[in-house]
């Protein structure tokens, strides 16, 4: 445990370390600072985490995540000949994929549908909020004794820091805790994701942990840091721990070169990018959101999820969907033509998921309920091949037609585009259990 002297006054060249940074803020609600992070990293570089992932591989993902179960009636498996209370209120339209329609919501899709592949044969097998985003952002089925990490942690742990950007980042707070999804697990807080909460399209947005607090400069900051390294100093000499110091200091420079860092403010500035650019990907949330992955990813960082929320459509289903899917149209087709205009694509995996599908049936409040047997997902990059459907559902989309696939299945296929050795077990702190990383397969349509 490190040693720190009581802070005795108040000065702001005097006090701990960890004062120090909790005074440039909190990451989250859950208990992760930019300080508890950086002593988790620094802790990592010397676990068995470089053995869990290919070294060479620096393929980056940014997964969006719609939350509250997005209708796969509505969006890319329109059922246009079944009766009226299957297909609803939107019309069905060509793709540029002969054969293939989406819903008229979507025509950027449609007409780039050659950019993409859909999956319309995934079988969700939930139904339940909460429990649905521990077992999608996760792979591993909700387990009361164990919380299972997401994928951004486990990313974070297997490969670690690139730059002063943190490795896992989450746009946005559309991601349902009550049962822990989307968060470190079994890894440990240091491994949640760093949280973005606010609106990117905002006028006043700003991320707070990366700029001092009000009234601090840089050189105050500067000048701190150096009287902390001086009270180490005398520190050292009175402890016998040196590993505890070494890997103390490594997190606390990264916290540091983080906070101070004019690179990682830019990275977080989306006045950098041009009006076109902006207005390309759509002057709302989830388009400046998208846009704010994209530089985050061209910055360093090695996994982002943009959440989105307002997809439980119980009520209402299609007014709530017209308002809602054009901007996922235009972000999500403006972030992938982008990300291959920039030569991003080769190494960047995008990927789009939602909790489950939607009923077939509208119910009596014009709404589509949760659905446990279809849903669909989107995966372009990392080498997936472009340009196809793969499988179908049946004629009221109410399961899958012959092979589908799971939530481990697409886990499988993430980790392997990402580089993780799927055979490989991470080591339970509580009881020493060894915990697979996944249960799945690679879907092969997706792997090319």
């Amino acid at each position: 445990m490190l040693k720190l002297f009581p802070q005795k006054v108040s000065n702001c060249e005097t006090g701990s370390r960890r004062q120090f940074l909790l005074e440039v803020g909190a990451l989250s609600a859950f208990g992760i600072t930019l300080d508890s992070m950086m002593r988790g990293q620094a802790h990592a570089s010397n676990s068995e985490s470089g053995a869990l992932a290919d070294p060479s591989n620096d393929t980056n993902c940014i997964l969006i995540w719609t939350r509250g179960g997005t209708s796969h009636h509505d969006t890319f498996d329109p059922k246009p000949n079944a009766s009226a209370d299957v297909r609803g209120d939107f019309s069905a339209i060509s793709t540029a994929l002969p054969g293939y329609q989406f819903s008229d919501q979507l025509p950027l899709f449609a007409k780039h549908a050659n950019e993409f592949t859909i999956m319309r044969n995934l079988n969700p097998r939930n139904g339940s909020h909460s429990t649905a985003d521990a077992f999608m952002l996760s792979g591993h089925k909700f387990n009361a004794s164990v919380t299972y990490p997401c994928y951004g942690a486990v990313i974070a742990k297997t490969k670690g820091f690139k730059t002063n950007i943190p490795p896992h980042i989450q746009i946005g707070n559309n991601v349902d805790r009550r049962f822990n999804g989307g968060l470190g697990g079994y890894l440990g807080l240091q491994y949640n994701p760093f949280e973005i909460p606010g609106d990117p399209n905002a006028k006043n947005f700003t991320v707070r942990d990366i700029s001092p607090p009000s009234g601090i400069t840089i050189d105050r900051l500067k000048r701190r840091q150096q009287a902390l390294q001086a009270i180490d100093t005398l520190q050292r000499q009175a402890d016998q721990n040196q590993n505890a110091f070494e890997a103390s200091d490594a997190h606390y420079q990264n916290a540091f070169s983080m906070i101070t860092s004019a690179d990682t403010q830019k990275a977080f500035d989306l006045t950098e990018e041009s009006d076109k650019t902006r207005d390309n990907y759509g002057r709302h949330y989830l388009g400046q959101s998208c846009l704010l992955a994209r530089r985050l990813i061209e910055s360093g960082s090695r996994f982002v999820t943009v959440s989105s929320g307002g997809w439980d459509t119980h009520t209402n289903n299609f007014k709530s969907l017209k308002r809602s899917l054009p901007p996922f149209d235009r972000a999500l087709t403006s972030l992938v033509l982008d990300l291959k205009q920039r030569g991003m694509l080769d190494n960047t995996l995008v990927v789009w998921l939602t909790d489950f599908g939607r009923t077939p049936v509208i119910n009596s409040a014009a709404g589509r309920d949760h659905w446990a047997t279809a849903s669909t997902m989107m995966m372009i990059g990392a080498g997936t091949p472009a340009g196809q459907i793969v499988g179908a559902t049946d004629d009221i989309g109410s399961r899958p037609v012959g092979k589908e696939y799971y939530p481990q299945d697409v886990a499988a296929s993430i980790y392997t585009k990402l580089g993780v050795n799927l055979d490989h077990y991470f080591i339970s702190p509580e009881d020493g259990r060894p915990l697979i990383i996944n249960e799945g397969q690679p879907i092969p349509e997706l792997m090319g």
